[in-house]
């Protein structure tokens, strides 16, 4: 199986970072111990940080598993359905909320262990529809949430939050799995009627709801994905909807695109686009800062996603951090990462809120990586940039029709994580014959540098759209922010409609990552992509390794601290060596100075040393974890867990159900 290939700096900001110097330090940390994990990212804020050292640099070697959890929804049940491989990082509840270990299944079965034996506590099904037409059925985890007016001891006091595959939310009672009947209609709010009342509201079918809310102060807020963005320019709306947390009662609606003409940010659009355009959604993870009620959006493109001849401008608060304000949606600041996307690099990894050490003084910041590879590093109260980012001038010159920005913003530390640079003369390969072919067909294409624009002829895009994905994690002791990256370049191609196949551009995967090419609804073009078109007759990327990467960037000066390879290719290419194996999920760092990730395809988790990033141990696993781990502490011991379940594009035919506990020997 070859590897699936998805594709200024002002002078302002010293005077922010004198002034919020002032502010009390560690505000993020102080929303939890940081030793259980409250939250899909650890905490609120994201770090993925743990204060446990019971499993340390000196005892790691003898970890093993404790305990393993099956779902059910093995292979075998998956028939019925599309690609539906455990992703999803469970959350660990509090003794007064009922102790629980809790997280969500493909098909949104809710599902609470005991956390030291692995024994289930309760099951909740929302019934959610199987079938083929799904290409992934996804849930990436639950969220939770203390309701302090209500007695300890009362039904729904502490409460777990579910957004399901089919656009509805639930509460459900965090000791008993049982339906909140306060909230909503007896438990859940349908999604749908707020969807189709938000314009533009065709197709919403594409939309789906597979990450945990967030939760900020009193109110649960949702984002979405709009998976029609790359085969309509009317793609569904993006907006990010607030419920109250007891009732179910929609609290404020926040649209990326700003419809009205006269809002201040109109003019980054063309006024004819406001009503048309879609997309610009939050598809992944939000992050919250309770002491300033801020909720940090990370939004994505607008659409269409790979030509943007529709929507002339900027798009203003798409592919951007979005701070806005928990108690009412209205917008704080925003830091927009990339202008006039037409790539698919989209701000979509958790905003990581983080404080760290900058010329003596401790700054709130945020890091916000980038699917381009990019990290922006931002003072989260006002958002200016806490190392200078330079607006670069880039090809300019794309397809007819098209209205592409001028330049584009570069930060100068941290430096882009992935290769912004592939020529032909770059082509790689294992032998002469191999590096040959790549060279051809770098040569067959345009692009090969940052932001050069999709083309007929078809575009090498650099850095792949897929380069930053999976988020971080903050080391505050070490001040190091470490994250996976990718180094695979994707491919576009725009295809004129007079030269597309009309029976190719009907099939199910056209205009899909692999597909042929399809028809982009509202433009004079169809979409060809997918880095399959760059891979060498090995079946590996045309560009020198490793193809992923574990890295650790130092936040006092922005520069690496250490990179390693991420990945073997023993499962994808029968080749035993460490060159890095591209998959999905993020890593987590603990007080005992231990990296724990696995996100990559070939069924193992690895932990690495903090401080150097020498891997220090491994263990197999019953499929690949595309997963970010988590960890907590239970009777005494501490536990490491990952979601074993493989990927629909990066390990799709070992689909599992698993999760998996790992502890010291008794």
């Amino acid at each position: 199986m070859s590897i699936r290939v998805v594709q200024v700096f002002a002078q302002r900001a010293r005077a922010w970072v004198l002034a919020v110097a002032l502010l009390p330090a560690g505000l993020v940390a102080d929303q939890h111990d940081n030793t259980g994990w409250i939250d899909h990212g650890g905490d609120r804020g994201g770090s993925r940080y743990s204060a446990l050292g019971l499993i340390n640099r000196d005892n790691v070697e003898a970890l093993r598993p404790a305990w393993t959890f099956r779902t059910g929804d093995g292979a075998g049940a998956l028939e019925e359905a599309g690609h539906a491989g455990l992703q999803a990082t469970p959350i660990l509840v509090p003794e007064e909320g009922g102790g629980a270990l809790v997280f969500c299944t493909p098909f949104n079965e809710v599902i609470a262990l005991d956390p030291a034996t692995g024994r289930v506590r309760w099951r909740f099904d929302p019934n959610v529809k199987r079938d083929k037409s799904a290409a992934q059925y996804l849930c990436r985890g639950v969220a939770q949430w203390r309701d302090k007016d209500a007695n300890s001891e009362s039904a729904c006091a502490w409460r777990i939050y579910l957004a399901t595959h089919d656009k509805r939310l639930y509460a459900l009672d965090a000791r008993t799995g049982k339906s909140c009947a306060g909230f909503g209609d007896l438990g859940l709010v349908r999604l749908l009627p707020y969807i189709k009342d938000t314009t533009p509201a065709v197709d919403t079918k594409s939309v789906r709801t597979y990450m945990p809310p967030a939760i900020v102060g009193n109110t649960v807020v949702v984002g979405s994905a709009v998976e029609s963005k790359y085969r309509r320019a009317n793609a569904p709306s993006g907006a990010v909807r607030a419920f109250d947390a007891r009732t179910g009662e929609l609290r404020w609606t926040f649209d990326p695109v700003p419809r009205n003409s006269n809002s201040r940010k109109a003019k980054d659009w063309d006024s004819a686009s406001l009503a048309a355009t879609g997309g610009a959604n939050v598809w992944s993870l939000m992050s919250v800062d309770e002491a300033r009620d801020l909720v940090y959006l990370p939004t994505s493109s607008a659409s269409p996603d790979f030509f943007g001849g529709t929507r002339p401008g900027s798009n203003a608060y798409a592919n951007s951090t979005v701070a806005l304000r928990g108690s009412t949606g209205k917008i704080a600041w925003f830091y927009q990462t990339v202008h006039h996307d037409v790539w698919g690099y989209d701000a979509a990894s958790q905003p990581v809120l983080v404080d760290i050490k900058q010329r003596n003084e401790t700054v709130p910041a945020v890091v916000q990586l980038t699917t381009h590879g990019f990290a922006f590093v931002l003072q989260r109260e006002v958002g200016v940039p806490l190392f200078p980012v330079e607006e670069r001038k880039v090809p300019a010159t794309g397809v007819a029709g098209e209205a592409l920005s001028e330049r584009q913003p570069f930060p100068t530390a941290p430096p882009p994580l992935a290769q912004t640079r592939l020529a032909p003369e770059d082509a790689w390969g294992f032998t002469f014959y191999d590096q040959g072919i790549c060279r051809k067909k770098l040569q067959r294409f345009s692009g090969g540098e940052a932001f050069a624009p999709p083309s007929a002829r078809g575009t090498v895009v650099v850095p792949g759209a897929a380069s930053g994905w999976g988020s971080g994690a903050f080391d505050a002791g070490r001040n190091l922010f470490i994250t996976k990256v990718r180094n695979v370049p994707g491919f576009i191609r725009l295809v004129p409609l007079d030269q597309v196949d009309v029976d190719l551009a009907e099939s199910p995967d056209a205009g899909r990552a692999g597909g042929p090419p399809g028809v982009i609804n509202g433009t004079p073009y169809a979409v060809e992509r997918g880095g399959e078109r760059l891979l060498s007759p090995l079946g590996l990327p045309c560009t020198s390794p490793p193809w992923q990467s574990l890295v650790a960037i130092d936040l006092t000066n922005g520069k690496t601290a250490w990179s390693v390879p991420l990945g073997s290719l023993d499962k994808i290419a029968g080749m035993p060596l460490e060159l890095g194996a591209p998959g999905a999920g993020g890593p987590i760092v603990t007080a005992g100075g231990l990296v724990f990730v696995a996100a990559s395809a070939d069924e193992r988790f690895r932990a690495f040393d903090a401080e150097s990033g020498q891997k220090i141990w491994e263990h197999e696993l019953p499929t690949s974890g595309m997963a970010t781990p988590m960890t907590y502490e239970a009777g005494g011991r501490q536990y490491v867990v990952i979601a074993a379940g493989g990927h629909h594009e990066y390990y799709p035919d070992n689909v599992g159900d698993y999760i998996v506990a790992f502890a010291l020997p008794e």
